[in-house]
């Protein structure tokens, strides 16, 4: 197990340790297993874990088109998982838009306000006089109920209709390849957004650099693969693969850059 956990960080051990006491799980019960909704960073470090090896398979699901947030599903080798076996709810919230329009801090704040860890809910899609957010099945009831106001603007809360079509993503990921000297988080900020190190480390000094939805305020912090990035005022960007040394031993990265439709 040591060799495993020197792959990762050392904060991950804990996330390590239960995907293998999943696996254990499946192949002592022989049944599958779903998790909750599961980041990309934790979605990659499951499939480096499990993939498709010997007996035990998995899967993800987040209903949305190209969600960032799924939910995993592992399971003997025997098991075909259909769509309801994710066990995911999406509702649709309404509010009075004509007097004030929500965005998806707004709408997180408010459903991580109701007790439940963010584990328990999915992606939120945002249109112009609605939003839609999926849920963990389990808690749909808790939530239907609890949910009646975001900040000072009240809101409805209902299942999605069968009619209903899903809010395609608003964000379109263009890929682009650099080299940095290190993988620094000072130093890989520095170079998506051609930017000074000096400013970059004031970014994160100040708290507005998150690192999968964690705020990261050491320069030296180390990035790997499939870490989401946010950087306040800036935009997001994802360490999509790390492609090796070149030459002159600098490291070549294939970063993800997010921008929004226009």
């Amino acid at each position: 197990m040591e060799q495993v956990f020197q792959h990762f960080r050392p904060e991950e051990r804990e996330f390590i340790e239960q995907v293998s006491g999943w696996r254990v799980e499946v192949e002592d019960r022989y049944a599958p297993k779903l998790t909750d909704f599961l980041d990309p960073r934790q979605q990659f470090i499951v499939h480096s874990l499990i993939g498709q090896q010997g007996d035990i398979a998995m899967s993800d699901f987040g209903v949305f088109e190209q969600a960032e947030r799924q939910r995993v599903l592992l399971y003997p080798s025997y098991f075909e998982p259909e769509e309801e076996d994710y066990q995911i709810t999406v509702f649709h919230l309404r509010y009075p838009s004509k007097f004030v329009q929500l965005e998806h801090p707004d709408v997180l704040g408010a459903l991580l306000s109701l007790g439940l860890g963010r584990g328990k809910f999915g992606d939120i899609r945002i249109a112009e006089s609605s939003v839609q957010f999926a849920v963990a099945a389990e808690v749909e009831d808790y939530v239907r109920a609890n949910l009646t106001s975001i900040g000072k603007v009240k809101v409805h809360v209902e299942l999605l209709k069968p009619t209903e079509i899903l809010f395609p993503t608003e964000e379109i990921w263009t890929d682009e390849m650099m080299t940095v000297s290190s993988l620094r988080l000072d130093t890989v900020i520095a170079s998506v957004f051609n930017i000074s190190r000096q400013k970059s480390a004031a970014l994160i000094a100040s708290g507005k650099v998150k690192v999968n939805f964690t705020v990261r305020e050491n320069t030296a912090f180390e990035l790997h693969e499939l870490d989401l990035l946010s950087i306040r005022n800036f935009g997001r960007f994802m360490m999509k693969s790390i492609e090796g040394r070149t030459k002159k031993d600098k490291i070549r990265i294939n970063i993800g850059r997010m921008e929004r439709k226009s």
